[in-house]
């Protein structure tokens, strides 16, 4: 299980979008609270998650073999083939984009009319910054790590201590953005704006490669489980 929640937990941090859309919010006006108001959304989100596994399962991991433990390794067989799937969708779609902007050169000069979206964050308040924050969660990824806490047991220090570190870790990326701002917002907002350029950039192929990683990952284990 530890090795699980660790994969799914750094795919998150490493999930491309919510870091973008964390440096437009803290680069709006009261910037660091409406950070602090995404973050704490997107970590009750997995808090939630987690306390509503284990108090299905009653903080107890299902015997090997009975039916709500295949079930659990049936749905994370689920979760890894749509990760996958959902890993070649995004690359198709990216290949026709790129194909479409080299085709449409001069295309981009009309389509900048509307607000841009750091004009929109301008005017949100904390309360949409964590909507947005909900909005972006990997549930997918978040799914997973789900069907992987059926397997927690409440009574050991130990599964605690896994749950807590998977939260930190698929928060740690947000969190190291906010402290930045925080203790040194001049630098921050130089850098953080240049990350999320390099990331609008890359983001695709950053989806692709995770989602097709994890879900490989998660194929694979879920096979070997039910099959051994």
């Amino acid at each position: 299980m530890v090795l699980d929640l660790f994969l799914i937990g750094l795919a998150i941090a490493l999930y491309p979008l919510p870091g973008m859309a964390l440096v437009l919010v803290l680069s709006s006006p009261r910037g660091v609270y409406k950070g602090l108001a995404f973050i704490t959304a997107w970590l009750a989100c997995l808090v939630a998650v987690i306390a509503l596994v284990l108090l299905c399962t009653g903080g107890e991991p299902p015997a090997p073999r009975s039916p709500p433990s295949l079930a659990s390794l049936a749905a994370t067989l689920v979760i890894g083939l749509s990760l996958v799937f959902y890993s070649e969708h995004r690359r198709r779609r990216s290949r026709r984009a790129t194909a479409a902007s080299d085709g449409d050169g001069d295309g981009e000069g009309t389509a900048g009319s509307g607000r841009s979206p750091a004009s929109r964050m301008d005017q949100a308040t904390g309360w949409s910054a964590a909507g947005l924050a909900v909005l972006l969660q990997p549930w997918g990824m978040v799914s997973a790590a789900a069907a992987t806490v059926v397997k927690a047991d409440a009574s050991h220090a130990q599964s605690f201590l896994a749950l807590l570190g998977f939260c930190v870790l698929a928060t740690s990326t947000l969190l190291a953005m906010e402290l930045y701002t925080v203790f040194a917002p001049e630098d921050a907002q130089r850098d953080l704006t240049r990350l999320r350029a390099w990331l609008s950039r890359h983001k695709d192929q950053a989806i692709v490669l995770l989602c097709l990683l994890l879900g490989l990952w998660l194929v694979g284990r879920s096979l070997y489980q039910l099959t051994g």
